[in-house]
Order: structure tokens, then sequence, then C-alpha cells
């Protein structure tokens, strides 16, 4: 099996998440992040061979991550295996109209956060926004404000690497919020343990939901499916403005939202984008933070329906914050059964059960694979259906060859632009 030395092979073996975890760990500053349309974003260093120290590495969640030994003490036993360490399980949402109307579903990871900047006297929220130039591009970017909260909510089917911005929590001089995917958290989580300025600072981590991050590619083809010229984006919308809401864009020179696609349209077409590692992740509700949020879809959406979150509440510190908020009448939540959980992700579920599966197939390739522990995959594969089981061990093989993972991409710095 082929070692790995630093992120660059991780990239090229299609194990990057895309968190930028590596970006902050890299203290001579070698790793550069560039997003590559096809495949997402990717580390790219200045010295392909580096091997001068392994902190790209040790903080990567591309190459595995694992739960410790033991459950913390109060999670709920039935939903351990398949879902993490969950000690609580509501559903609510965000009590300011504009936040819920806006969020993805419920507005409570917007609201959470704000909770904690405004009453609890954190010092900033890492989140993933809108560049300022390239709008259906994401960036990075510590807000400490309701106005630039509001400007980024609602859920972001592109690549986005919030972990490229640490060094800001680092820098904080006091506690920080960090909202991101379940790759990002890993990220995150592994970077504290590397750097105890930044452990410090992390006051709390709130994870979303995610089925997988397709590549700007699929924005790019679907903007021109609906006949829109990409550099006329001003403002783009996956969903929101309702829920679960539209694919919605705003074009230069025109102030109003053109809904072109519906939620279930747009993610249906972006879905066939996801790079392969998103299919060997078995975390989709962030199992690492504090709390996590997603979508109830236990039940169907009535039209004109306010938006609901479900949110987990995943450690001591996450129900501390989330008792503080509802205090504070930030949020609207109600205990809901664990079993809302297993019926609102079910696709979820099955994608983990899938994972040993497609694991074992890569290393029967002989390809590198990521280490899992404590997600129960073994346990998880048998549990499926003899159907998925054989899907996931010969599918994988197929799409290996069809694919050619067995050859590691060709991922290189972007030259420089000629100057006049």
């Amino acid at each position: 099996m082929t070692p790995l030395r630093n992120v660059a092979d991780v990239a090229r073996w299609n194990l990057c998440t895309g968190c930028g975890a590596c970006a902050y760990a890299c203290t001579e500053q070698r790793v550069q992040l560039v997003d590559f349309p096809a495949h997402g974003i990717r580390p790219v260093l200045d010295d392909e061979s580096c091997t001068r120290c392994s902190d790209c590495i040790s903080v990567c969640p591309g190459v595995g991550i694992s739960h410790p030994a033991t459950a913390p003490k109060g999670a709920i036993a039935t939903l351990a295996e398949s879902w993490g360490p969950v000690l609580e399980v509501w559903e609510g949402f965000a009590a300011d109209a504009t936040i819920r109307h806006l969020g993805s579903s419920g507005g409570l990871a917007t609201a959470l956060a704000l909770f904690c900047v405004e009453t609890a006297g954190m010092r900033g929220i890492v989140h993933v926004g809108s560049d300022d130039k390239v709008r259906y591009v994401n960036r990075s970017q510590l807000s400490r404000t309701r106005a630039e909260m509001l400007a980024s909510t609602g859920s972001r089917y592109s690549p986005a690497s919030p972990c490229d911005h640490l060094e800001t929590i680092e820098k904080a001089g006091g506690p920080c919020v960090f909202i991101g995917k379940p790759c990002d958290v890993h990220g995150l989580r592994k970077a504290q343990r590397l750097r105890p300025a930044l452990d410090i600072n992390v006051g709390v981590a709130i994870g979303i939901f995610c089925a997988g991050t397709p590549s700007t590619q699929g924005t790019l083809d679907l903007l021109q499916l609906h006949g829109i010229d990409p550099a006329t984006v001003r403002d783009l919308r996956y969903r929101g403005r309702g829920w679960p809401g539209t694919y919605a864009v705003r074009v230069r020179g025109d102030e109003a939202w053109h809904d072109v696609a519906t939620y279930e349209e747009a993610w249906g077409f972006l879905q066939k984008y996801r790079p392969y590692r998103c299919h060997l992740c078995p975390d989709g509700t962030s199992e690492f933070a504090d709390l996590s949020c997603g979508d109830p879809w236990y039940r169907d959406i009535e039209p004109g329906e306010e938006g609901l979150s479900l949110v987990l509440v995943r450690t001591e510190n996450g129900r501390r914050i989330l008792r503080a908020a509802m205090e504070a009448g930030c949020v609207t939540l109600q205990p809901v059964a664990p079993e809302v959980l297993q019926l609102s992700q079910r696709e979820l579920q099955l994608k983990r059960g899938a994972i040993w599966g497609r694991v074992l197939a890569m290393q029967t390739a002989g390809l590198p694979v990521p280490r899992f522990g404590g997600y129960s995959l073994f346990r998880n594969w048998v549990a499926l259906p003899l159907e998925h089981k054989l899907r996931s061990v010969v599918g994988t093989l197929r799409r290996i060859a069809a694919r050619r993972y067995f050859r590691p991409l060709t991922l290189k710095r972007p030259k420089p632009a000629a100057t006049p």
C-alpha cells in the first residue's frame, strides 16, 4: 500500500476532505489551498516530497479519525452505533424570525452562534460565506455581527475550508465559535491537539449535517444548465429563504432573486459531483462537535411551513450553551425521541453502513484508505440488506476501475498570472 508522506499525497490519492487544517498547521506556509473545479479544495505543496515534519498529516481528517474508547456519560445507547455520542435530541427554531427564514431549516446554527457572541461574550465566529469577488465560490471568515452572519445563512453545496481560518481563533484573545461540516470539525479537533493556543480559544464547535460536498464544477454546470453565466452571479443561495428553500440566484444589475430550481432538483443534480472521499465518510452528523444541527426529514413539509431544525447535544459544553440560549429566549426548542434522528436521516445511516465494504474494496485494490476507530463500521455493514452489502464492495471495485482511482491525481500549483 502506498505510504502517505504529506497532504499532497493525501490529495493525490483522493483522500482529502478539503477542510484546510493542513494550511493552518504548516508553520512554514508550504501548503497552498487550491480549488480544483473537478475535485474540490486541495492542498498543493511547494515541495511535494516534503517530510520536514508531520504536522500536516497529524491534523488531516482525510487519513482517518477515531472516537475515544469510552462514550461520554449519559450518551443515548440506541444512537451510539450509527450516530456517535448523543446526549440529547431537540427540535426547534431560531426565535428571530429573520434568522429562521433565511436559514437552511430552522436557523439554529446561526442563532446559537450569535448567542455565544452577543450574550455569552465569545470573540467571533469562524464560518464560511461567499467570496467577495467570485460570488459562487466560498471563503472562510471571522464574523462578529448579526449582519455578517445573516449574509452567510443557508447551506453551501460547494467546496469550503473553514479550518484555513483557525489562526484567527488562535489569535482572537478569547473563546470563539467554529461552524463547519463533519470533516471540518474533525480537522479542528486534530488541530486543537497539535496547538494548545488554539485549543484554549475554541469556545464551542457547531457542526452541520452533511451528505457530501459537491465540487465547484457542479455549481458551474448547474448555473449553465439554467442559462446563467457564472460571471454575472451577484448572489447565490442553494437553499434557505423558506424551508427547504430554493436554488436562487441574483445577477449583477438586478436586485431580484430568481428561483431557478427546487431544493430537490438542485441537490439531485449537484450530488453527482461529490468527490469519492465523501462516500468514505461515516460521519454525516458532526459527531465531534459540541452541538450539531440538521434537517428533521421524518415527515413531509407542508407548503409555506416555517423551518425547523434538529439539534444534537454531544458534549457537556454543548448542553450548557444550549440551555443558556434557551433561557435567554434565542431559540425555541422541544425535546424529541431519539428515533426522530434515525427517521430524519435514514440515507446517512445507509451510507455509514456501506463504508466498511467500500474500504475493503479499496484495500483489495491496494489503495490507501482512511482509518476509522469507534464507528462500529463492520456492525453497521452487517446490518445492511445483502444487496447493499454486495453493492458496497462490487460497486466500489467497478468505480475504481472506471474512474482510474488506482492512478494518483495530478494536482499542480497554478501558475501566477502574467504581469502586463
